[in-house]
């Protein structure tokens, strides 16, 4: 069966100063997505999609498309204002990208078989990709999948992130709530609104989706642009998918219990780089990974 990696990448990372995508990681030079890459590739899934930034696009080709262009079918897609629906005018003063579910959107011609989508800038772990992997088959135009992380995997000790605590009941994702400030204090884990339980289950981005959902999508992303008002707001996959359930859509769901590295902050990036060159030495990744 064929299937796609999503590469979320086009973000601004405005906390950390910077491209964090192309950030260097690993012993070798890597970026965080390489890893999510080789893992998509060893769980079975035979096509990679980047989602980026125009100014970004040769970087990626150079560095990470031309490594496994003889091991998987690799595409580019571009986030950019361009990609909107004719009768929607972007404002002027607006920088920001249009958010997770518009990405999605712009590579839909690149989509043409089950995906899965990851951010670029995380680090997922091998488990994920095999519980998606047995996911796929089941997916279509109104049902999705997603692997949820334990919270107290995924915090950062360098400053607040944004989690999509969710809600899951018999395998089947209820809700999906995005809560931001989340940071571990004084042996807890708190957030913008109150303490947050430690093993609760969230959302890293870490979706699958049917093709034939494509159509489903662009529908929510257009009565976003009619209802939004926020010069800043952004339309994102958990709001998406949220939306979708309310609809009756299904979300199967089968939790990671695997370790989450990220570089949120220019602080978290000494720590991850720790990590995965203990990963390497571990016998986890060899010396190169392509």
């Amino acid at each position: 069966m064929k299937s796609t990696l999503l590469v979320l990448a086009a973000g601004l990372g405005s906390r950390f100063g910077g491209d964090k995508q192309i950030a260097h990681v690993g012993p070798n030079g890597e970026f965080l997505m390489e890893y999510s890459i080789h893992d998509a590739l060893k769980a079975g899934f035979n096509k990679v999609v980047f989602i980026l930034k125009e100014e970004m696009v040769d970087v990626v080709r150079r560095e990470v498309g031309d490594k496994i262009k003889d091991k998987a079918e690799v595409c580019y897609a571009v986030q950019d204002f361009t990609k909107v629906p004719d009768w929607y005018k972007v404002p002027a003063e607006r920088t920001k990208p249009l958010g997770t579910a518009h990405a999605v959107l712009c590579a839909k011609e690149y989509l043409t078989e089950p995906f899965v989508t990851v951010n670029a800038d995380d680090y997922y772990g091998a488990e994920c990709f095999k519980i998606m992997r047995e996911m796929l088959p089941k997916l279509n135009e109104k049902v999705g999948a997603m692997v949820p992380y334990i919270l107290k995997n995924t915090v950062s000790e360098n400053g607040g992130v944004t989690r999509g605590v969710c809600k899951i009941e018999n395998g089947r994702l209820v809700s999906v709530t995005e809560t931001g400030g989340i940071i571990p204090k004084d042996g807890k884990i708190v957030s913008d609104v109150g303490e947050v339980d430690p093993e609760a289950q969230v959302s890293m981005n870490f979706w699958g989706f049917s093709e034939k959902s494509l159509p489903a999508m662009e529908q929510y992303f257009e009565d976003f642009l009619r209802a939004n008002t926020d010069i800043k707001g952004e339309c994102l996959l958990p709001g998406m998918v949220n939306e979708m359930l309310s609809k009756g859509w299904e979300m199967l769901a089968k939790p990671s219990t695997d370790r989450w590295y990220g570089i949120t902050y220019k602080e978290d990036k000494p720590d991850t780089e720790a990590n995965i060159l203990a990963l390497h030495k571990k016998g986890v990744y060899p010396d190169k990974l392509f």
